[in-house]
């Protein structure tokens, strides 16, 4: 049988080669159709902690600019619980569409995991990273009662009554939980844990002076330190911050090597659909690098970060399991949940 010359071939297979062309064509005009005309109704943004904490004050914020710029309202839902277990789940097992997204802090992307026996997600496997917004410096405050005006001061006040000084926290394995553990592995001092809800619900029995202490993240601490209502006597991270631009690091305090920070991500269902998953990256990282933004990130007492891409933010979440599981264990509570 004679050969086809190379030209029939060509023209024969042309029709497949277009049709294949055209799938791909119209499968790209869908994704982009589909990412121009999200979001369709309003977007559930879980808080998975209680009313009024640093997690929520961020994604008011940045919810408030996802609203303006993508035309649908963005709808804050508190579901505190379980260390941010609660709401972590509620959004894992949400529709994959976009319309539900998580403000997703370090405890529920990567301290849950070594701190819980069986956690009910993978923050690996359940979902998307939209964006990385900021990094978290803590404050230690301690109630306006306590004879205590700075770090040495408690440090040898927590020496002299061990165990009857009580730090408050807000939750099992956040960092208001994990900080004052690291803090006494340091400083060889024995302190109570008592856990709430929330941040809030923990600063108001400090300022009521029913908890002695506690390492809270600054922006629902901020009023309370300015009212006098609590008395801030250190910043956790070695860098000062412009929130509090006179209170010293604990690291200057006697405790040379303190330097805690927590962050907080933007994470999405994670069969979300690429072409949403990269708009709401977009959309995030182009804001959040405005100086306007950034100066009312460090109003907060926050620190703006410039996100990396999905792929990367992907790889942080892995190394970050990692880091945690060491601090946990430090800690002495892996699998205490």
């Amino acid at each position: 049988m004679r050969a086809a010359p190379a030209h029939e071939v060509t023209v024969k297979a042309l029709p497949r080669c277009l049709l294949l062309l055209a799938l791909i064509a119209m499968s790209a005009s869908g994704a982009c159709a589909r990412a121009e005309s999200y979001p369709t109704r309003p977007v559930s943004f879980v808080v998975p902690f209680a009313a009024g904490g640093g997690t929520e004050f961020l994604a008011r914020l940045l919810g408030q600019r996802l609203e303006q710029r993508l035309g649908k309202p963005f709808v804050i839902e508190n579901r505190p619980g379980g260390g941010g277990v609660t709401g972590a789940v509620s959004v894992a097992r949400a529709a994959p569409d976009g319309h539900t997204i998580l403000m997703a802090p370090a405890p529920v992307m990567a301290i849950n995991v070594s701190l819980h026996k069986k956690l009910p997600y993978d923050p690996a496997t359940d979902f998307v990273p939209l964006a990385l917004v900021v990094a978290s410096p803590y404050v230690l405050v301690v109630t306006p009662s306590l004879p205590v005006q700075s770090v040495p001061e408690l440090i040898k006040l927590a020496r002299d009554k061990p165990r009857q000084l009580a730090f408050a926290s807000a939750g099992a394995g956040t960092p208001h939980h994990l900080f004052p553990h690291l803090f006494q592995s340091k400083t060889g001092i024995e302190m109570t844990h008592i856990p709430y809800r929330g941040s809030v619900p923990a600063l108001t029995d400090v300022a009521a002076g029913h908890v002695q202490l506690m390492f809270s993240d600054i922006p629902p601490a901020l009023s309370l330190i300015n009212e006098g209502r609590v008395r801030a006597i250190g910043v956790s991270t070695k860098e000062r911050v412009a929130a509090l631009p006179h209170l010293v690091p604990i690291a200057e305090q006697g405790v040379a090597d303190f330097d805690a920070a927590s962050w907080q991500m933007v994470v999405a269902p994670a069969a979300t659909p690429k072409d949403i998953v990269e708009r709401l990256h977009a959309e995030i990282k182009e804001f959040m690098v405005q100086s306007e933004i950034k100066e009312h990130i460090f109003r907060m007492g926050l620190l703006p970060i410039d996100t990396p891409s999905v792929a990367n933010l992907q790889i942080f979440v892995q190394t970050e399991i990692a880091r945690w599981s060491s601090v946990v264990e430090q800690a002495g509570i892996a699998g205490s949940q």
